[in-house]
C-alpha cells in the first residue's frame, strides 16, 4: 500500500516537473540566448553608383597682402578698418616722412647748384674751344709762337673734362633726389588689389621695422577651401571635378564648386589627401576665414557592377564580406570592394554574384552557427 502511494506522488512529481521543463526549453530556444538570432535580408542586384567623396575644409583666401613700409619708421595715420572694402591704389595708411621733405628740398638747392655748374662748365668750354681755334691758326701764319697754340688746347681739354664733370654731377644730384622722393612715395601704404582689409596691426604712432605689416588686404575673390579628404577612395580625385560647399553658417544652401587643384604633398600624419575647391561665385557676404565647411566632390560615375548596401559590411578574422543566407544556414563570404556613394551603396568587384541573399541587419553579432530567423524589419533599423 506504502509503495503504491510512493508511485503516486512520483508520477505527481513528474507530471509537474516535465510541462515546466517543456516550457523552460521553449522559453530557452525563442527568447532566450538559445533563441535565433533576428535578421533581416536583402538581395544583391546590379546597378551603378554616383561615388562621392566627403571632406571638412576651412575657409581661406588665395592671395593675402601684407601692406607695410620698406624702411622702418613710425605709422602716421591708418584709414581704414578691419572689415573695409577698399579699390586698387587707394591710400590706406602713411608713414611718418620725418626729415624727408627737409632732405628732398636740400637736394633742390644741389640741383640747381649742379645745373648752374654745368652752365658754367659748357661757358668755359666754349670759350676755351674758340680760343683753341683761334690761336690755331695764328700760329699756322706764325702770328703766334706754338706753345701759345698748345697751352689754348690743353685749356680747351681742361674745360671740356670740366664740362664732363659738372654734367655728371648734376647727374648724381638728380639720382639722389628721385631716391628721397621714392622713398616719400614709399611710405604711403596703398592697396595693390580691390579687397577687404581683415587685419589692423599698427596704430599711428607705432614705430615698426621694413617689412612689418601694418594693414592685411585680402582679395575676396580668390576665396577657397582647404579640403582635407581621406586617403581610401580618393584615388581618382581630380582637378575641376564638381563639388558641392556647405558652410556651417549657412547649412542650408549648399554653394557650388569645383576642385582648382589636388595638393601635390598629402598629410601623413592624418592620412588624409589635401586639395583647394573654390566657389563658382564669390559668396554674398564673405564667409569668415577659417569658417568650417563640409565639401562633398562628385567622381565620374561607375560602372554597373554588383551593389550591396554598407550596413551589410561585417569584418571577419580581418576580412570584410557580408553574411550569405543560403538555405537557412549562414556562410561569410569575403568580398573586394569597389566604388561607394553617400547613399550608403558599395560596388562589389568580386565574391558575390547578383541574386544572392545577405543578411543586411541583425539583432546582434552572428557566427557560422548562429540560427537565424529572417524578419521584415529590426526596431531601429531600416530595410
Amino acid at each position: 500500500m506504502r509503495a503504491l502511494k510512493l508511485h503516486g506522488r512520483s508520477i505527481a512529481l513528474i507530471a509537474i516537473i516535465v510541462p515546466l521543463l517543456a516550457v523552460f526549453a521553449y522559453v530557452a530556444m525563442r527568447s532566450g540566448p538559445l533563441a535565433p538570432v533576428k535578421v533581416t535580408v536583402v538581395r544583391v542586384q546590379e546597378g551603378t553608383v554616383s561615388p562621392t567623396l566627403f571632406g571638412i575644409g576651412t575657409v581661406e583666401a588665395r592671395h593675402t597682402y601684407r601692406i607695410g613700409p620698406t624702411l622702418a619708421g613710425r605709422v602716421s595715420r591708418v584709414e581704414v578698418q578691419v572689415g573695409d572694402r577698399v579699390s586698387a591704389g587707394q591710400v590706406l595708411g602713411e608713414m611718418d616722412a620725418v626729415d624727408l621733405s627737409d632732405r628732398i628740398r636740400a637736394q633742390d638747392a644741389a640741383l640747381k647748384r649742379a645745373r648752374a655748374g654745368v652752365r658754367e662748365a659748357e661757358a668755359r668750354q666754349a670759350f676755351a674751344q674758340a680760343q683753341s681755334r683761334r690761336y690755331d691758326k695764328l700760329s699756322a701764319l706764325q702770328a703766334a709762337s706754338e706753345e701759345v697754340a698748345i697751352t689754348r688746347r690743353q685749356e680747351r681739354e681742361i674745360a671740356e673734362a670740366g664740362l664732363v664733370a659738372a654734367r655728371e654731377e648734376l647727374a648724381r644730384v638728380q639720382s639722389e633726389r628721385a631716391a628721397l622722393v621714392a622713398q616719400l612715395d614709399n611710405l604711403k601704404l596703398v592697396a595693390p588689389v580691390d579687397g577687404v582689409v581683415t587685419l589692423r596691426e599698427a596704430e599711428p604712432g607705432t614705430t615698426v621695422v621694413a617689412g612689418q605689416a601694418v594693414v592685411e588686404l585680402i582679395d575676396p575673390s580668390s576665396l577657397w577651401i582647404n579640403l582635407r579628404l581621406d586617403q581610401v577612395g580618393a584615388g581618382e580625385l581630380a582637378r575641376d571635378l564638381e563639388a558641392a560647399i556647405v558652410l556651417r553658417s549657412r547649412s542650408e544652401a549648399p554653394l557650388p564648386g569645383r576642385v582648382l587643384r589636388v595638393e601635390p604633398r598629402a598629410d601623413a600624419v592624418t592620412e588624409e589627401l589635401l586639395a583647394k575647391v573654390v566657389f563658382d561665385s564669390r559668396p554674398e557676404p564673405m564667409p569668415p576665414l577659417g569658417e568650417l565647411a563640409e565639401v562633398t566632390v562628385a567622381l565620374p560615375p561607375a560602372p554597373a557592377a554588383v551593389v550591396v548596401p554598407n550596413a551589410a559590411l561585417r569584418r571577419e578574422a580581418g576580412e570584410v564580406g557580408v553574411w550569405r543566407v543560403k538555405e537557412g544556414r549562414l556562410h561569410f563570404a569575403p568580398i573586394k570592394l569597389g566604388a561607394a556613394d553617400l547613399d550608403g551603396r558599395v560596388q562589389v568587384r568580386a565574391g558575390l554574384t547578383a541574386g544572392e541573399e545577405i543578411v543586411l541587419y541583425s539583432e546582434r553579432a552572428l557566427s557560422r552557427d548562429s540560427r537565424i530567423d529572417v524578419v521584415s524589419t529590426l526596431p531601429g533599423a531600416h530595410r
